[in-house]
């Protein structure tokens, strides 16, 4: 049986200490969104026909899941490195309800990269851009699955795709 390769941690024993997680900057913001169409349907709402709010939660991770292989990162195959991408920080503003039927696209762009952190935008529009129903920003930082401790850097070939959009 092969060997899984090793990745690089830090020391702590926590991912909940934010001053642990390296700050080297790479300071610039996508300039396009990636845009992720959805629809609610009956298991996305409550009773009365209005879209729950997990529900949001969830096309945003699917967005940013399907942005991320877009640009070359299948989720499966870091896994498989080693490296996981919790969120670890998520700030939500409802603007208005979406209700059962109506179509949306789910927009998102990665703002910036801070060390291990990456930190992800989000819209959630009307298909013509009247209504805005949310938005929203999430933190994720790379995590050792094996060891469960914060990575000193992100793997060299997540790196690089991640910097060529910057």
């Amino acid at each position: 049986m092969s060997e899984q390769p090793q990745l690089p941690t830090t020391a702590i024993d926590s991912i909940a200490d934010p001053s642990a997680i390296a700050t080297d900057t790479l300071g610039a913001t996508t300039e396009t969104w990636f845009e992720y169409p959805v629809r609610a349907h009956p298991h996305h709402t409550d009773y009365g026909g209005v879209v729950w709010h997990g529900t949001y939660i969830t096309w945003m991770e699917e967005a940013r899941v399907e942005c991320l292989r877009s640009m070359g990162i299948d989720f499966a195959d870091l896994v498989k490195l080693g490296c996981d991408l919790p969120v670890i920080e998520m700030s939500i503003r409802y603007h208005r309800a979406m209700r059962l039927g109506e179509a949306a696209l789910v927009k998102t762009r990665m703002i910036d990269m801070a060390g291990v952190r990456i930190n992800w935008d989000y819209k959630i529009q009307a298909l013509q851009e009247k209504d805005l129903y949310l938005s929203g920003r999430v933190t994720l930082v790379a995590i050792d699955r094996e060891k469960g401790k914060i990575m000193r850097q992100l793997p060299p070939t997540v790196k690089d795709i991640l910097m060529r959009i910057f």
